[in-house]
């Protein structure tokens, strides 16, 4: 075998021989050379089994050479001839859909996966006697496994199960409508992880692009559920403050794999205990925030991945997380936990939220809760078709993705409600980023209100929301 196979690959010449044989094949008496084109690219994993076992199958006249033109195969083998799943499946074919090749063969534990792309011939087979008989155009038993059901009296958690906070569920509303990041400061027990718990419910399903997309991303990364091979809901990602920069932008050996940053495309990635992750992790957040992908260089090649997702933080005041009168901390040690957040994360961030102390009288009230998740999904749906309207036959959807000076050239704000954040700007307590996201949040508080173009109050809430109170101490 050439053309750079690495180890797993190499360790195909024994599946392949022994797969033909188990299958009641007569394996050729004679030297076999497998080329893998092209020959300066590395090639990886176990998937490539099928199509080697079909090429010498091929070769030896077991099968018709000409029925394996204009088809890809994709699937490991095992010793017994079974036909294993792989990663990947989803970009293998929409790869080769692009390429022009519309009829594939795949494990078929995949088979749901593959046939999620619409105008392709999805095959699939669940050993290499099924290849041999769909090859010589015999019939074979193709049904794919029964799926697992879900399970029951899973209840997804609903806006009304939070007491209080009536400033955090607005901030959650406004950046679920448009895709803005938000910063969470509050004591423990003010509710910020069951707000963040519950924005994916007020996002609007994803469309069959979106949905396609991550689920090729989930696909890649082998964290699809079985039988559910289609994501139709945004995901959310919670990773521990422990996790490394691999885990969240991706890595592993070779060509790196996708990291909680990407399983969270067009969903939500929520940080808690902001300040205790690593710094090099939360810096390692500011190319995906700006650019909504991820470019991850290694010594075998550099795999991109979408990762356009928004950003919850959620941080204390301090590092004993006590009420202010048992608070210990000296004012600087409470500057420098705050601290570990740099300006260049923070100034990517929209929304700055600071959660008072829940009270009692809001704990035990039953008929003052907010609105549940519905009626506030329903209103994010409403800003976000508004938003789509007005960006058609641009690359953008929401108001979070235009560029500001797009924004600024072919949607403006009238000077005279912009006139606070200038000000604000003047003085130095907004960069030039800031201002620019400043803009994007008042057409969603525009959106989210029906106005046909942000007023100076919206302007004002979104400054307000940017210089809240949880901007004390902070880098603007």
């Amino acid at each position: 075998m050439i053309g750079l196979p690495d180890a797993a690959l190499g360790e195909a010449r024994d599946r392949v021989r022994a797969a033909v044989v188990n299958s009641g094949q007569v394996w050729p008496q004679r030297r076999i050379t497998l080329a893998l084109s092209p020959a300066s690219l590395p090639k990886r994993g176990s998937g490539f089994d099928l199509a080697l076992a079909a090429a010498i199958l091929a070769a030896a006249r077991a099968v018709p050479a000409d029925r394996l033109l204009g088809r890809v195969l994709v699937g490991e083998l095992g010793l017994d001839g079974r036909v294993r799943p792989v990663r990947g499946v989803l970009p293998a074919v929409l790869t080769a859909a692009r390429a022009g090749v519309h009829r594939v063969v795949v494990p078929l534990a995949n088979l749901a996966e593959a046939r999620l792309l619409p105008g392709v011939d999805a095959r699939g087979v669940g050993s290499l006697r099924d290849l041999v008989s769909l090859l010589t155009g015999e019939d074979y038993d193709e049904t794919p496994p029964s799926p697992v059901p879900a399970a029951d009296g899973a209840v997804a958690p609903d806006l009304v199960d939070v007491a209080g906070q009536a400033y955090g569920r607005t901030a959650v509303e406004v950046a679920a409508a448009g895709g803005h990041h938000v910063l969470l400061l509050g004591p423990p027990g003010s509710g910020k992880t069951m707000l963040a718990e519950r924005m994916p419910g007020v996002l609007p399903p994803l469309d069959l692009h979106d949905a396609l997309e991550v689920t090729a991303v989930h696909s890649v990364a082998g964290a699809l559920p079985d039988g559910h091979p289609l994501v139709s809901r945004p995901p959310f990602q919670d990773p521990h403050h422990t996790a490394t920069v691999a885990s969240i932008v991706g890595g592993g050996s070779g060509v790196a794999r996708p990291g909680a940053a990407s399983l969270a495309h067009r969903g939500v990635l929520f940080l808690d205990e902001a300040p205790e992750f690593a710094s090099r992790v939360l810096d390692a957040l500011r190319q995906p925030l700006e650019s909504g992908r991820l470019s991850i260089t290694r010594v075998g090649g550099t795999a991109v991945y979408p990762a356009a997702f928004t950003l919850l933080l959620a941080a204390n005041y301090c590092p004993c997380a006590k009420p202010d009168e048992q608070c210990s901390c000296a004012p600087d040690a409470r500057r420098r936990y705050l601290a570990r957040l740099s300006g260049p994360l923070l100034d990517r961030v929209d929304l700055r939220v600071e959660m008072p102390r829940i009270t009692r009288a809001e704990i035990l009230a039953e008929d003052g809760r907010g609105e549940p998740s519905a009626q506030v999904a329903a209103r994010v749906a409403q800003a976000r078709r508004r938003a789509a309207e007005r960006f058609a036959g641009t690359p953008w959807r929401t108001n979070g993705d235009v560029p500001a000076v797009e924004l600024r050239r072919r949607w403006p704000i009238p000077r005279a409600a912009t006139r606070t954040a200038e000000d604000a700007m003047d003085r130095g307590r907004l960069t030039a980023r800031g201002f620019g996201r400043t803009l994007r949040l008042a057409w969603t508080l525009a959106d989210l209100q029906d106005a046909p173009q942000p007023q100076a109050e919206h302007v004002d809430h979104a400054l307000g929301f940017r210089l809240g109170s949880a901007a004390s101490g902070l880098a603007v």
